[in-house]
């Protein structure tokens, strides 16, 4: 299976996740930029998978990611960043969602169990996610991050080892 074939369109989310719980398959899901890959990522979504059957990942759109961000992200368009998501092992599927926040994308997904980097506690989850969460009983499991590894970091060491001009 090639890595375009596990990007699934928003059109086409809810009849993928029927298909997976008519299988009997559990599903975790997390979100998030995912602007520059690097090996804390790879390592957050190798722990995401492990916590089910499949693993989906949904992909702040391109409007989204300026939006949290700022100007200047993403680096990478969001089907660049969908394909490169798509080509990892770890991952079963991938969505690219619009709008500030995944709150539209859980409710349409609604997994089995939602995971959030280690940069995040049960306080600091946005609150109607945490309660659409603990309301359908989903499990959330809060994965350890990976200690100095970040999108924002690769972004300023880059900048930093220009030679000035």
């Amino acid at each position: 299976m090639g890595s375009e074939s596990k990007i699934i369109l928003w059109d086409e989310i809810e009849a993928w996740r029927e298909r997976v719980r008519s299988e009997g398959r559990s599903l975790a899901v997390t979100n998030g930029c995912f602007d520059i890959i690097h090996s804390g990522h790879v390592i957050y979504l190798e722990n995401a998978r492990k916590e089910a059957d499949l693993l989906l990942v949904g992909v702040d759109s391109d409007l989204s990611v300026r939006a949290i961000k700022g100007p200047g992200r993403p680096v990478n368009a969001q089907e660049d960043r969908a394909r490169v998501l798509a080509a990892m092992e770890a991952v079963s599927a991938v969505c690219i969602f619009e709008g500030v926040g995944a709150m539209d994308f859980l409710k349409k997904v609604k997994p089995d169990v939602y995971v959030k980097g280690g940069d995040y506690t049960l306080e600091t989850l946005v609150p109607e996610e945490r309660a659409f969460m603990e309301k359908s009983h989903i499990r959330i499991v809060l994965s350890p991050g990976v200690r100095g590894k970040s999108t924002t970091g690769v972004i300023e060491k880059l900048f930093a080892s220009r030679p000035n001009k």
